[in-house]
């Protein structure tokens, strides 16, 4: 026999090919099987072109590393079968790892195919040398060669199979995998070229006419190693692409989980909303009429809040509601419905089969609410009012029932608060009459049942101010008139004369508000408007705003429309918002503000003194008025606890170069120490109740109030703005 040798680095670039052949049928088997349609068939073509070039690259380079004394060729059609069979095999092994599952019959019956295929490859590349007479193949090492082709193709199936999803450190798993492959597949080279024996004498038959093998080793391996980067790179690439776009895909999942959530739930509490709360009263109602149950509705309103948010601010005031959706979410059950429907309010839909059960869940919802709740480093105390009604006892309907329980709620805090009540039938008048004035509510802006009354505005004559001695007070010398301040009335026509404290909670809850205030803005420039060209054009008019309609995006354009709709200068014009609206959010209170005042429209800062203020946005703000609230008025005297905060108000108005006005002042004396404080305007009973405009006072000369006039009954001091 002719003896044989091999060139050791031929062997070695064989034996990475095949480990690289190994790394890529690997990645691209984990391509395949997370692709799907016309995508997984093109991953399988190309991944099958790729290893099966691969794996006879290694097998061919094998070859032309094998050394005879005699020159050798390669017959080109045998070579390129033993190509297409590589390619076949490869096909077929990606498409058996990439099924659902591997028993191991398949496996098995896999293994012993691709095997064959395998070793059918090696054998033909063998015979494209065309060995003429023939090569002998020893028994024992051909027979090892075809089984160590089945051993190697099974273990390299199920490492395929379990490699192919991604797992933690699945790339370094692959790698050493890859190594083990490419291994075994050089041995089952090496072991087949062993079991070839060529007699002396032997000639290669395919030297003249096929492919040289001196010159065909580094076009092969460059070729190989390109078709195998390709694939890899191309792998790589498009498993990064995916991976975004499933990053991609789950954030826009999540935003639209995130966005279908707050269209059902309250964004501080994340509590059910009134639309979800919409549904759930439906499917109770629903439920209820089909099975001939119960349940109770519960109006639960937080005693004390407006107090604590107006202290110590919105923050604390968010914070606190966070903790009480938390308390609340731990006694409802999982059936129920806890919903806020308001600022401070909360609705529970509670199943119960019997009312004694309502009032077991009103009282462990009063425990939970009592417990003292810690927010921002302080210790805060609420309780709250509940106010339960029925179904179907009293109500058959959602709008009903929750008329019915809020009824029985203001009831309940009518009664001394911290405590719920059933609803009685005796709640029905003013439940009714509630929603009449709702209803009412709605139509009288189309009626001109609204209308504005004035109240003066007069300068204070510091210079001239009463001089209180010996327990009397002389006459006051007021300054001129310099102003008004609108304040609404609704001219009902079966109630009469009605106060805003009688309907703008009502207007604010159902947003009518947005379109009264608008009339009022309109209606007090007309009226402002007729006062200049009547001879009075020093006049001022102060306007209220309600927090809803501050913050509506309209409300700059209502204000510079009726501006310019009565040709009113901007700063006759004075917007007052109260100081707990101006701090609720500073930035956007800021930015509506800044808007005003570059048109030139007076703000000024209503009721302060109440509500919780920083400095540092205070002077931020660019007011032109604090309006000192009616209450450190009321009280007033000089060695009282008022008088020592309206002092304070005062010298803070002069440090930040506001104007400070005093309101509600309804005795001599007030007006005399308020003035002498250095208080620019006053306005209050003692110089004139709000009156329609045609009373209102028709020359601007100083008045001068007499030493006797006061206001006999303190109910009507009480004026409301709007």
């Amino acid at each position: 026999m002719m003896s044989s040798s091999y060139d050791a680095l031929l062997v070695l670039f064989s034996l990475l090919v095949a480990v690289l052949a190994s790394y890529t049928a690997l990645d691209l088997t984990g391509r395949i099987a997370t692709a799907r349609g016309m995508q997984a068939h093109i991953w399988l073509a190309g991944g099958a072109t790729a290893m099966g070039v691969g794996i006879w690259s290694m097998h061919f380079v094998g070859m032309l590393a094998f050394r005879l004394p005699i020159p050798l060729g390669y017959d080109v059609g045998i070579t390129m079968l033993s190509l297409a069979i590589a390619i076949g095999a490869s096909a077929f092994a990606l498409w058996l790892v990439c099924r659902e599952n591997l028993p191991w019959q398949r496996l098995l019956m896999g293994a012993l195919v691709l095997g064959g295929a395998v070793a059918s490859m090696h054998y033909t590349g063998m015979a494209a040398l065309r060995i003429e007479p023939g090569i002998i193949y020893n028994p024992s090492l051909f027979a090892l060669s075809i089984l160590i082709a089945v051993a190697a193709s099974g273990a390299a199936l199920w490492i395929a199979f379990q490699l192919r999803r991604n797992m933690p450190r699945v790339h370094q798993l692959r790698l050493g995998a890859a190594v083990i492959m490419g291994g075994a597949i050089a041995s089952m080279h090496y072991t087949g070229m062993a079991a070839a024996e060529f007699p002396l004498g032997s000639i290669c038959g395919a030297v003249a006419t096929g492919l040289p093998g001196e010159s065909l080793a580094l076009p092969i391996l460059v070729i190989t190693i390109c078709v195998l980067a390709v694939a890899l790179i191309t792998s790589v690439l498009d498993m990064r692409l995916e991976m975004r776009t499933a990053i991609m895909a789950e954030a826009l999942g999540q935003a639209n989980q995130e966005l279908e959530f707050l269209a059902l739930h309250d964004k501080l509490t994340r509590l059910p909303n009134r639309a979800l709360l919409d549904d759930r009263f439906n499917q109770a109602i629903q439920s209820n009429v089909r099975q001939q149950g119960s349940f109770a509705v519960l109006f639960v309103d937080l005693d004390g809040f407006k107090g604590i948010n107006d202290s110590y601010g919105h923050h604390v005031g968010d914070a606190l509601l966070v903790e009480i959706a938390g308390r609340l979410r731990t006694i409802m059950r999982s059936e129920d419905t806890i919903s806020r429907v308001g600022g401070d309010e909360f609705v529970l839909l509670a199943w119960v089969d019997e009312p004694e059960d309502a009032g077991v869940t009103a009282e462990a919802l009063l425990a939970a609410l009592r417990e003292p709740v810690y927010v921002a480093g302080m210790t805060l105390h609420v309780s709250a009012s509940i106010g339960i009604a029925l179904h179907p006892a009293d109500g058959a309907d959602q709008d009903a029932l929750l008329t019915n329980a809020d009824a029985a709620m203001y009831h309940a805090k009518a009664s001394g608060r911290n405590a719920y009540c059933f609803f009685e039938r005796s709640m029905n008048h003013q439940a009714r009459a509630q929603q009449t004035l709702l209803q009412d509510l709605r139509g009288a802006l189309k009626l001109g049942q609204l209308q504005l009354h004035y109240q003066p505005k007069y300068a204070a004559a510091g210079a001239a101010a009463a001089v209180v001695a010996k327990g009397e007070v002389s006459d006051t010398a007021i300054g001129a008139l310099i102003g008004a301040e609108a304040l609404l009335r609704w001219n009902h026509p079966v109630q009469g004369l009605l106060m805003p404290d009688q309907f703008i909670a009502l207007a604010e809850k159902t947003g009518a508000i947005v379109p009264i205030g608008n009339w009022v803005l309109d209606e007090a420039c007309r009226q402002l408007a007729l006062w200049h060209a009547g001879g009075q054009p020093e006049l001022s008019m102060a306007v209220n705003l309600s927090a809803l309609q501050f913050c509506h995006v309209g409300m700059v354009e209502a204000v510079a429309e009726a501006l310019v709709k009565h040709h009113v200068p901007a700063s006759s014009l004075t917007l007052e918002i109260t100081e707990s609206t101006a701090m609720r959010d500073v930035e956007t209170s800021l930015a509506i503000l800044t808007r005003l005042d570059d048109m030139g429209v007076r703000i000024a800062i209503d009721d302060f003194g109440t509500g919780y203020s920083s400095l540092l946005h205070l002077k931020r703000i660019p007011a032109s008025e604090l309006k000192i609230d009616r209450g450190f008025v009321r009280e007033l005297e000089e060695d009282s606890e008022d008088a020592a905060i309206v002092s304070a108000i005062v010298a803070l108005g002069r440090t930040l170069n506001l104007q400070v006005v005093a309101e509600g002042v309804e005795t001599p004396a007030q007006s005399a120490f308020l003035a002498g404080l250095g208080c620019d305007a006053l306005q209050g009973y003692l110089f004139g109740k709000p009156m329609p405009a045609e009373q209102f006072p028709a020359s601007a000369e100083p008045m001068v109030a007499p030493r006797d006039m006061r206001v006999r009954d303190p109910a009507e001091s009480i004026t409301h703005p709007a």
